[in-house]
């Protein structure tokens, strides 16, 4: 679990005016499998990748001009789901995601591990901040969603010398070619549960060990 958050304002200089911002957090599940390079029982060190397959949700929002926190997908910034522009579809908040990062962990004993690993995720949408690709008739869009979405799918009108017009249809909002990633830095702790594993060896005759590694931080570009 995470949050990622951006904003034009820290953007790079042509993309200032269009004033968008956006806020959301990360719930992620994946699987996968970690290939260490050495053998950590003897060299108490080894660097690590690993990849695999994962889902993540999120729902992006944003404040409006009085301060009030407003999630951006129910209002179509982009014409998403309207009959008007059929090209342009609503997306899902739950999708599939590939992460893959790489790592370096030391045997603190032979129950903790500690480390820090850098791990990146490509996603297969363009929507985790709802920017992808124009601006549609503002009309079309008044009409189906309300004042709302026309407020917060174009701010450049709140920037001090800002182009104050709403932009025409078809003028590029984001792009489309480009899929978004996230990404996670930080420590990690590894721990096996050595006592959970004796508890289930005394009802059969295997031995259990389990584990929790948690990632500390993420960050977005």
């Amino acid at each position: 679990m995470g949050t990622i958050e951006a904003a034009d304002k820290w953007n790079r200089g042509y993309l200032k005016p269009r004033n968008l911002s956006f806020f959301t957090s990360i719930k992620e599940a994946h699987i996968g499998l970690e290939l260490t390079l050495l053998d950590i029982s003897t060299k108490r060190f080894t660097p690590y990748m690993y990849g695999g397959i994962a889902f993540f949700h999120f729902n992006p929002w944003t404040y409006d001009n009085s301060g009030k926190k407003t999630y951006l997908q129910p209002l179509s910034t982009e014409g998403q789901g309207l009959p008007q522009f059929p090209t342009q579809k609503p997306y899902q908040l739950t999708q599939f995601v590939l992460p893959f990062g790489v790592g370096g962990k030391f045997a603190v004993s032979p129950s903790v591990n500690v480390g820090i690993e850098f791990s990146q995720r490509k996603s297969f949408t363009d929507y985790i901040d709802d920017v992808s690709s124009f601006f549609v008739d503002q009309n079309i869009l008044l009409q189906a969603k309300g004042p709302k979405a026309i407020e917060l799918s174009y701010r450049g009108d709140e920037v001090p010398g800002g182009v104050q017009t709403y932009p025409s249809h078809g003028d590029q909002r984001g792009t489309p070619s480009e899929m978004d990633w996230y990404y996670f830095f930080g420590a990690t702790i590894e721990i096996k549960l050595g006592d959970i594993g004796n508890i289930f060896s005394s009802f059969g005759n295997n031995k259990s060990y389990a584990s929790i590694r948690c990632p500390r931080h993420m960050n977005y570009y």
